[in-house]
């Protein structure tokens, strides 16, 4: 089990931020890195001075060259041991729209099926 949390704080200006806190039993400084595709994310920034005891913010910039049409997932790990603290997905396109309309009239075709097949149970059973 990670001795380090990451929550996410907002997504702004195209930089996703984020508070890391450690547990006591984490020994050092924390460090992360972020991948995208198995490739390392250039200019994460995290603090050198904790907000407190066990607590920085990190930021994380979001390449616009990375994003295109489709779901983009970012991984965000700690650099140390290579275990995955957090990710964010970015969605672009409108190639979702399109899934999610083929999704629905799939779900339609079945619910009408489901129908034909309630009444013709309801008229088989009433006689």
């Amino acid at each position: 089990m990670s001795k380090l949390t990451l929550e996410k704080t907002r997504i702004i200006e195209g930089v996703w931020e984020g508070r890391l806190t450690r547990d006591d039993g984490y020994d050092g400084i924390p460090l992360v890195s972020v991948k995208h595709l198995d490739q390392e994310i250039e200019g994460v920034m995290q603090d050198d001075i904790p907000n407190d005891a066990n607590s920085w913010t990190v930021k994380v910039p979001i390449p616009a060259n990375l994003l295109a049409e489709g779901v983009h997932t970012f991984v965000i790990l700690d650099a140390k041991s290579g275990e995955t603290l957090n990710s964010f997905s970015v969605i672009t396109g409108e190639a979702l729209a399109e899934d999610i309309r083929a999704e629905v009239d799939l779900l339609r075709d079945e619910l009408d099926m489901l129908k034909r097949a309630f009444r013709r149970h309801c008229a088989e059973t009433a006689n």
